[in-house]
């Protein structure tokens, strides 16, 4: 009896593929949930602030330029990744990341940690050219990015975040247009780099 039902679900395509979709969303249900009732995976840490607008404007640019399909932003905790990147990374550091920028794509190096490793103007020199500072770099260059930052949706942008949790007071929303005025797209992506990984990066 128990055999004839094993080989009607294997034989039936359609049944074999509800099956499947049932553990596997049972599975990662199991997985996933209780992670929103960890403190460690929702409360920020020590340091970690929501983005100011200058750097959620460069964050926004880095993922329009496709920079994390060549970058990522994850330090796995093996002794190889954190003696080369510095500290692993935690979930603390991404609280107010929507979305967050792990991934696991390296063509170039992780930058999870790099706020503060260079000054602002190597990136600018490596941004409008990454084989001034890196002669054997295959990243492209990027000198459209010192047009304007466009900032008439900032507000809306900030006010979307606090409704999934950044918060973001009505004073800094008020303000966040005059605080893009006279800024480049070049300038708020080397601010977003900037930040990165600042709050454990000095963590041994």
């Amino acid at each position: 009896m128990a055999g004839s039902k094993h080989e009607k679900i294997e034989t039936s395509v359609g049944l074999m593929i509800i099956l499947t979709l049932l553990v596997v969303s049972v599975g990662g249900l199991v997985e996933i949930v209780p992670l929103f009732f960890q403190k460690s995976t929702t409360t920020p840490i020590p340091g970690v602030k929501p983005y100011e607008p200058l750097r959620l404007v460069g964050r926004d640019v880095y993922v329009r330029e496709g920079c994390y399909n060549c970058h990522s932003q994850m330090i796995r905790p093996f002794r190889a990744e954190t003696e080369r990147y510095g500290h692993y990374s935690v979930a603390g550091e991404y609280v107010y990341d929507h979305p967050f920028q792990w991934g696991s794509k390296r063509t170039g190096p992780d930058l999870a940690r790099v706020g503060g490793r260079y000054s602002d103007q190597w990136h600018r020199i490596h941004l409008n050219n990454p084989r001034d500072v890196v002669p054997e770099s295959n990243m492209p260059a990027f000198p459209w990015l010192e047009r304007p930052v466009v900032s008439s949706d900032i507000e809306l942008k900030m006010q979307a975040l606090r409704k999934v949790g950044v918060p973001y007071s009505d004073e800094e929303i008020a303000g966040a247009k005059k605080d893009l005025e006279g800024k480049t797209e070049m300038e708020a992506v080397i601010a977003y780099l900037q930040g990165l990984g600042i709050a454990l990066q000095n963590v041994k």
